[in-house]
């Protein structure tokens, strides 16, 4: 099943959106993370996983591919984690929820599940503030 789920990265002092799309399908259990992901990113699969089991919920055990969208932009930062954990659940049917899509899910995780705050919050809020304004759903990423 696909999940998909709004996030937001810095680049410099300017936000963009990123889009954490979420597919959880048969096969030999294994996470993959693509879309240029940095090493801070490519962490947190561990963090994930230790969040969801220490909070109650199950981390599926099927093959899991995290695409991080643009993929020609590379990501930085342990802020993604919050939104990779909401879009597993979401795929897996842990999580439902209709309006998932009118937010930004930033948040680095601790292995306990509770959320740590990430560098570039103010810029991250101002840019979703934009977008709600405006007739455009998520701002493009003005860097391409």
């Amino acid at each position: 099943m696909l999940a998909k789920v709004n996030s937001l990265a810095v680049y410099g002092i300017e936000a963009y959106r990123v889009e954490v799309e979420v597919d959880l399908s048969r096969g030999i259990p294994a996470d993959v993370i693509v879309g240029l992901p940095g090493a801070a990113v490519r962490e947190s699969r561990d963090r994930v996983r230790a969040a969801i089991n220490n909070t109650g919920y199950f981390y599926p055990n099927k093959k899991i591919t995290v695409n991080l969208a643009p993929a020609d932009l590379k990501k930085e930062g342990p802020s993604f984690d919050l939104a990779i954990a909401v879009g597993l659940l979401l795929a897996d049917g842990q999580l439902e929820s209709q309006r998932v899509h009118d937010y930004a899910i930033v948040g680095e995780l601790a292995l306990d599940g509770s959320v740590r705050p990430v560098k570039g919050c103010l810029s991250m809020a101002v840019a979703a503030r934009i977008a709600s304004r405006t007739s455009i759903p998520w701002l493009p990423c003005p860097f391409r």
